[in-house]
């Protein structure tokens, strides 16, 4: 009886499977979708934004090329104006007080204590709840009528009449200013807390045995391990709250009498509210420069840090 040899038959790769062993190409397919993604969202209307703001065009009117008439315009603005003087003004205080009581937070949360892992769950809602639902409720708690801010106030005594907290151009600043900071402390503390803990205990302790008091071992010790991670979660911190919109528009759409429009804000009401959209298109690309100027600068400080 014949007996037939069966030859162990190698297969061959596909050319297409083959390129992938390449680390370049492999490289190029992993990036793809993400840099499709970063195409169509980003890179496609931030240049059809700058197309839009170099003409006249209006809700259904296709207009002409205008040049830099439209920038010109907002510049001379006084709105406009209040509201790069508020959006620089917002940004700088909240990111203050963000990274004082994250990192102050952040330092309590890296104690061991009973609960510890329920008090991290339950310092994240403020940063998880829907922008929309806190600030309504927020704007619930400001209001002049309603307020349970100016019941407590009142009821200790520290009032005697209720105050307009969203009716005063200060109060109302000084309003989302507080909620801003309500609710990016939970992504300061959390954040700084995971850079905490990559901090060997072990040069604590030892610089604690060279007599190092906890002020001395923080700023000796801590703060230079944990500047790197602080600096890139401010950077964060502060083109999220740079552009911030929701926030303002929910708790006093830009009021009162314009006091406290940012660029996002400012922008919608001309683009969507007023229908001039080449205008509110100009108002948002206006923020460009000084955004990108904030990064670059703090890109530096981040790479100087690091290679220190």
């Amino acid at each position: 009886m014949a007996v037939t040899a069966v030859s162990d038959v190698t297969p061959r790769p596909v050319p297409r499977l083959r390129r992938l062993e390449d680390e370049r190409w492999l490289a190029l397919t992993l990036l793809a979708p993400t840099a499709i993604l970063l195409g169509l969202f980003i890179a496609y209307p931030f240049f059809e934004g700058v197309l839009l703001s170099l003409t006249n065009t209006r809700v259904g009117v296709q207009g002409g090329f205008v040049g830099l008439k439209n920038f010109d315009k907002i510049w001379s603005d006084s709105i406009f104006r209040t509201s790069v003087w508020n959006t620089f003004w917002y940004t700088g205080v909240t990111t203050v007080f963000k990274l004082a009581l994250g990192l102050w937070l952040a330092m309590l949360l890296n104690r061991n204590f009973r609960g510890k892992a329920m008090v991290r769950a339950f310092i994240l809602l403020p940063f998880i709840i829907p922008t929309v639902l806190s600030t309504f409720a927020w704007k619930w708690m400001f209001d002049p009528t309603f307020s349970v801010l100016n019941w407590t106030l009142f009821q200790l005594g520290i009032i005697t009449q209720r105050i307009n907290w969203l009716g005063d151009p200060d109060l109302a600043m000084t309003s989302i200013i507080i909620v801003n900071i309500w609710r990016g402390v939970p992504f300061f503390a959390i954040s700084l807390l995971a850079g905490l803990q990559t901090i060997s205990p072990e040069l604590q302790e030892a610089a604690a045995i060279d007599g190092a008091r906890p002020w001395q071992r923080f700023w000796h010790v801590t703060w230079p391990l944990l500047l790197p991670v602080t600096m890139v979660v401010v950077l964060f911190s502060v083109i999220q709250t740079f552009a911030d919109f929701q926030l303002v528009y929910v708790m006093t759409g830009g009021g009162p009498a314009n006091a406290t429009h940012l660029f996002a804000t400012y922008a919608y009401q001309i683009g969507i509210g007023t229908g001039l959209l080449s205008e509110g298109a100009a108002i948002s690309l206006a923020m460009f420069p000084f955004l990108f100027l904030i990064v670059v600068v703090q890109l530096l400080y981040i790479r100087r840090v690091e290679t220190r």
